[in-house]
């Protein structure tokens, strides 16, 4: 262990240097010692002032990122115009004005305008409460402070953005470096940075009370006492300062700005590929209207305003608002009321597209404490003082190591061995042995040793080993027959579902000197300490409830496959088709795999045993590359490749800092239920999203088949350029309803996942009935104003179709809302709401004086009569179409207990656990309201009757 004297300066309100570590030197090409680094920061081993850290905070700035600072209003409506269908609209208005058609392009530009402002407000609020749920789950760092001069150091927890250099902090396993440091003393500590470098093995750091010549010449990451912002603490602990903090650090530098980018979400290559299919729809509408109106009716540029117009007309214009509104609200209605917090918008449409969702079994599938379920001897006989040993290597391994909390696999030793009677003869109890030193747990190693002194040995210590089976025989004295025997035995029990931990010790003659690993050598066994996981209690009902809603289970584990397959079989995990529990696959087939093969094998495959965390990232890349959207749960430094290759990484609350920096969505606490509720709130902000799409595309594409079907046939333009923009400002209007929908329960029965390929299967079927509808009063009209001619015709024209779009869309709106009830089919408040304003706004203008202003003009009575005719005729239509396609892709879809909502505001059970839907849809818990159903078999005062089914 290496320190640093305690006669350093302390810090005063002097002149500070602040730098990244290499300014901190004070010579170019020399390695400064912690004296010189303390001094040069104005700082000491007992740390800053808390008067100083404000002035130096006020100096420096928060340490955080750049790309983490607030973004301008200005560069966010900016930025708001790099969006597809807003780059389009602008371009379409430019080409309006310069072609002098002002009216047009002044409505486009206007348009454009709302949208971007809209965008960026809610962008704004969405930030605002991004950065307000970070908060709950902000990375904290432990720091060394004092209040006076006078006064002792103080160790606290401060948000990772209040550090100043010259700040003091601990560093524990799990930790995130939170800035560039300078360790002052470090005692088996290992840093994974590969974040900066690429290394994926962990690299040993240490503390340099004399600068080493010859590391004079090596780069910044080979030098031990170096840690920088980005890489994260897997073993071991130490104390450092802060040299550098925010767009300082080396973090900042090499990813300036472009840190914590990922690979495109579902959402954002569901949204893409939607996009840029309406793009190239919308881009070729001009020029083809142009060439069919100059072949047919020999007009030329004139057509030009209505050609755009039309163009502009098929643009989901608000889709950039509707998103983040509805985004926005599920994220924040899931953080109140469920506790989820989403870090990252679009991982809320993710969650409702989760088909298969991976994670490790401990603390999810099992509690996160084992229980010791027997302690052996080498001969398989029970013998206590196994345990014993355990507990004196786990009580001083905790108390040595400075471990932030115990280990699951030490504590069940610690909680067993106060259980487990009265000490044997000549035995005492684990805190009757004094510490000495401790070599921590560590992946590599896989053992943990205590040194320890015996009462009434004197001169002697005691090595106590415990670990792997497999590591710690390596590290005993025996001979090859002795090490297979007990292997086979270890082998027979681990097959049966249990957990093993060996023991072994040794006495040696006490010294002064450090302990090493070197010294983990020729050991006597001492027994098997034998662990069995208990599934949670909420598990089997949550597993069962994620596979009614489509969400499949996969259990990655680093744990044996006997242990892993015995959880998941008393649970019911199983493969599709499968009856019984499929073979486990383990990480050494895993190896022999291509990434083809290994994509069939892990979706076939439930269960993934001995997994490291190279394994576990594979097959979720795996899962992703045969067409899944796929959660990761993880909570720990082992799982950031996999949280990383996940669609969206889940982490739970009490997560290591790192694991939970790198989660999309962090839960209040590890349970499968709370993602079951997370999965509901994505599934309900995309279902509102995808029916925007398929209403608002349909809906324009009908529009647009039959404004152009009519501007061939008829002498004049069907509608003018600023009716179809005013038209679509309406229909904008009323779609950000669509925000605050809440969907039918049929959304929420699967993954919604927006397909680019279905949604044009849908709006090319719904957008020619609408069409035909369209052309349909094309006749109507042409029955009513038979005797109007010249403009007067022209006017009550344009007025009959602007007043018969804006109704069939409002008919849209409502009946499109899929449902497979009249109860679903009758919610939807704001829909309903909005369609008849839109109603409304489409009878009443062109009677107002804004009518003639549009070159509107009003209509007569027989033409309302025969309108009322036609939209009776397409309702019916627009319904008939809606219950097949319902029939033709929801038949499969399984009835899963919809999420209610009480009196209270929090959700209760649909049917009670007795009485299902699926076993008869006519429970008799469908007679009470949704306030008073109750959960359990006491809501039925009756049994179901199959029969009546």
């Amino acid at each position: 262990m290496n320190s640093v004297p305690e006669s350093s300066p302390a810090a005063g309100p002097g002149h500070v240097t602040i730098g990244t570590p290499a300014s901190v030197a004070p010579f170019p090409g020399t390695v400064p010692t912690p004296l010189q680094t303390l001094r040069s920061l104005d700082s000491g081993p007992r740390g800053l002032l808390e008067a100083e850290v404000e002035i130096r905070l006020a100096r420096t700035g928060e340490n955080v990122l750049p790309s983490r600072r607030p973004v301008p209003r200005t560069r966010r409506f900016l930025r708001s115009l790099r969006d597809p269908f807003t780059s389009v609209l602008l371009c379409l208005g430019l080409v309006s004005a310069l072609v002098a058609a002002w009216g047009t392009a002044c409505v486009i530009l206007a348009l454009v305008a709302v949208s971007c402002l809209l965008r960026s407000a809610e962008e704004h609020r969405a930030d605002r409460s991004t950065a307000a749920l970070r908060e709950l789950v902000a990375t904290t760092a432990t720091v060394v402070r004092r209040a006076s001069d006078d006064s002792p150091s103080r160790e606290r927890e401060v948000p990772v953005g209040d550090l100043v250099p010259g700040d003091v902090i601990r560093l524990r396993p799990g930790d995130l470096v939170p800035a560039d440091v300078q360790l002052l003393r470090a005692d088996g500590l290992t840093v994974h940075q590969s974040a900066l470098t690429g290394e994926s093995a962990p690299v040993a750091k240490r503390a340099m009370d004399v600068a080493d010549p010859a590391l004079s010449g090596a780069g910044p990451f080979a030098q031990p006492q170096w840690c920088f912002q980005g890489s994260s603490v897997t073993s071991g602990s130490g104390t450092a300062v802060i040299v550098a903090t925010g767009g300082e650090t080396r973090f900042a530098a090499a990813h300036d700005g472009r840190a914590g980018q990922r690979d495109a979400s579902a959402f954002d290559r569901s949204v893409r590929g939607i996009s840029w299919t309406l793009i190239r729809f919308m881009l070729l509408t001009p020029p083809l209207v142009l060439m069919a109106n100059a072949a047919l009716r020999g007009r030329g540029l004139e057509t030009l305003p209505f050609a755009v117009a039309v163009a502009v007309g098929l643009t989901p214009e608000m889709l950039p608002v509707i998103v983040t509104t509805a985004l926005a609200r599920g994220a924040a209605r899931l953080a109140r009321t469920g506790g989820v917090i989403g870090k990252r918008l679009p991982a809320l449409h993710d969650l409702g597209a989760v088909d298969v969702l991976c994670l490790d079994k401990t603390g999810t599938l099992t509690e996160d404490r084992p229980v010791v379920a027997a302690a052996t001897d080498g001969r398989d006989r029970p013998d206590p003082d196994v345990l014993r040993w355990a507990a004196v290597n786990a009580l001083w391994t905790l108390q040595l190591a400075e471990l932030p909390a115990a280990d699951a696999l030490d504590e069940a030793v610690l909680d067993a061995v106060g259980t487990d009677g009265p000490p044997a003869a000549g035995s005492v109890e684990p805190d009757a042995y004094e510490g000495v030193a401790v070599l921590p747990f560590d992946p590599v190693r896989r053992v943990a040793t205590a040194v320890v002194k015996r009462p009434g040995r004197l001169g002697m210590h005691t090595l106590v080993t415990k670990g792997a089976v497999e590591a710690v025989l390596d590290r005993c004295a025996m001979d090859g027959d002795e090490r297979d025997r007990l292997l086979a035995l270890a082998g027979r029990k681990a097959a049966s579902g249990l957990r093993l931990l060996a023991v072994a010790r040794a006495d040696r003659a006490s010294r002064a000197g450090a302990y090493t690993p070197a010294d983990e050598r020729g050991l006597t066994f001492v027994g098997l300490v034998a662990l069995r996981d208990v599934p949670a209690p909420s598990a089997a009902d949550a597993l069962a409830v994620l596979a009614r809603r489509g969400v499949r289970v996969k259990v990655l584990t680093g744990d044996h496959p006997g242990t892993a397959a015995r959880v998941c079989a008393d649970l019911g995990l199983r493969p599709e088709g499968h009856s019984g529990p499929d073979d486990v696959v383990t990480a050494e087939l895993v190896d022999t795999l291509s990434d083809a093969e290994l994509v069939e094998v892990a979706d076939r495959a439930v269960v993934f045993a001995r997994c490291t965390p190279e394994h576990k990232a594979r097959i979720v890349s795996a899962l992703r590359a045969g067409g899944r959207t796929t959660g990761f749960l993880g909570d720990g430094v082992n799982d950031l490749p996999a949280l990383d290759a996940a669609d969206v990484g889940i982490c739970p609350r009490n997560a290591v800092d790192v694991a939970r920096e790198a989660a999309d969505v962090v839960l209040a606490e590890k349970d499968l239920t709370a993602i079951d509720r997370a999965v509901l709130a994505g599934r309900r902000s995309s279902g509102n999203i995808a029916a925007y799409l398929r209403i608002t595309l349909s809906s324009n594409l009908g529009n647009v088949i039959a404004m152009l079907t009519a501007g061939l046939l008829l002498p004049f333009l069907p509608m003018l350029p600023a009716q179809v923009l005013v038209q679509n400002l309406c229909f904008d209007a009323a779609q950000l309803a669509f925000a605050f929908d809440r969907p039918p329960a049929s959304v929420l029965r699967r993954p919604t996942a927006l397909r680019p390929r279905d949604f044009l299967r849908f709006i090319t079927g719904f957008g020619l009935l609408n069409a035909a509808a369209d052309l349909a009063t094309f006749g109507v009209l042409a029955l009513a104003l038979h005797h109007a001619s010249g403009d007067g015709g022209e006017s009550a024209f344009h007025a009959g179709w602007f007043t018969e779009n804006l109704l069939t869309q409002a008919l849209v709106m409502v009946l499109l809302r899929t449902g497979r009830s009249a109860a679903e089919r009758r919610a939807g408040g704001p829909l309903r709401a909005a369609a008849a304003g839109l109603a409304a706004v489409g009878v009443a203008l062109p009677l107002t004086p804004l009518g003639p202003f549009l070159g509107m003009s009003a209509l007569p009575p027989l033409y309302y009569l025969l309108l009322g005719s036609v939209l009776g005729l397409y309702a019916v239509g627009l319904t008939a179409a809606r219950r097949r396609y319902e029939r033709r892709h929801l038949a499969d879809v399984p009835d899963a207990p919809e999420e209610r909502v009480g009196a209270s505001g929090a959700p209760v059970p649909a049917v009670c656990a007795s009485c299902t839907v699926a076993q008869c849809g006519k429970c008799c818990c469908r007679g009470e309201t949704r306030t008073e159903r109750r959960a359990g078999p006491e809501c039925c005062a009756t049994a179901c009757n199959p029969g009546t089914c």
